[in-house]
């Protein structure tokens, strides 16, 4: 199917009875999203919608509406929240609207984070995995353009291509950030989302990928856009990832963390519980006795 040359919606318009248009936040491939003011609820909000006029791409509405279902049934205090989803006439998503920045705007900023805030960060991202795994869903896309830095909590957003544990196609994700297994298309775990969290975290801690050589090809597969996170051939990795080590300084508990969510082999990672134990030990914030964790 060719990309539509319809043009985004101008402020002002109504992309639902309900929803004016502030202005277009992001354009991807096949989706739209907006920034706009709900006249119900007297606020802002976020609506993601498909791109152009139907017919839309199958598999693209599919995950749209999927994440919409998704995201209205979670409740997670480090998981975008949605209020409704619009099938008819137009595809709509409706989220709430998040105050700061994403992890990648940060590192461009700041290059790198602290490592007391990059063990945290992990922390966090394990407690949003944990009970995404709990409701027997994978996300399989974290990366930091995926994630919201906002009162020193990080929310995840996207759920566009999660998908239950078990078979897979090949290259579900985006280049750059996809587990092995991902890459191969070999059957799904958790462990998936243990490689996510530690590519996260390495490039928190480092400012840069592990694998050089992928940095390239993020922006053609959908580093700026979750729609575009489709890729139908990726390269394999071969290597292992370097040790954290040898790209910064770190607490040898923080660096022996990251290395192994990054092992080859999914069942030489750590399970979530024991990597956010780890991190407990570098952080020095126990969520049970010290409350919600913040950056």
């Amino acid at each position: 199917m060719s990309e539509s040359p319809t043009p985004p919606l101008e402020p002002g318009s109504l992309l639902a009875p309900d929803y004016e248009v502030v202005r277009l936040f992001d354009r991807g491939k096949k989706h739209e999203v907006y920034d706009v003011w709900s006249r119900q609820r007297r606020c802002r909000c976020i609506a993601k919608t498909m791109r152009g006029e139907p017919p839309y791409d199958g598999s693209a509405l599919r995950s749209l509406l999927q994440e919409g279902r998704l995201l209205a049934g979670f409740t997670h205090p480090h998981i975008v929240r949605a209020y409704e989803t619009i099938s008819d006439p137009r595809p709509i998503v409706i989220l709430e609207t998040l105050m700061g920045e994403t992890l990648s705007h940060a590192l461009e900023r700041l290059d790198r984070l602290n490592l007391g805030d990059i063990a945290l960060l992990g922390q966090q991202l394990c407690a949003a995995m944990a009970y995404l795994h709990e409701h027997d869903w994978l996300h399989l896309d974290l990366k930091p353009s995926n994630l919201v830095c906002e009162g020193g909590r990080v929310r995840v957003l996207d759920l566009s291509v999660a998908l239950r544990p078990g078979s897979s196609r090949v290259g579900v994700g985006t280049v750059g950030y996809m587990s092995p297994e991902q890459i191969e298309g070999d059957p799904l775990s958790s462990a998936a989302d243990v490689w996510g969290i530690g590519m996260v975290m390495f490039e928190a801690a480092t400012g840069s990928l592990p694998f050089e050589d992928q940095d390239d090809d993020l922006e053609a597969s959908g580093e700026g856009g979750g729609d575009d996170s489709y890729v139908d051939e990726p390269e394999s990795i071969e290597e292992p990832a370097p040790s954290l080590g040898t790209r910064r300084r770190a607490p040898l508990a923080l660096t022996e963390a990251v290395d192994r969510c990054l092992a080859l082999d999914p069942k030489q990672r750590p399970t979530l519980e024991d990597l956010s134990a780890s991190l407990v030990s570098v952080s020095g914030v126990d969520p049970k006795t010290e409350g919600a964790l913040g950056l």
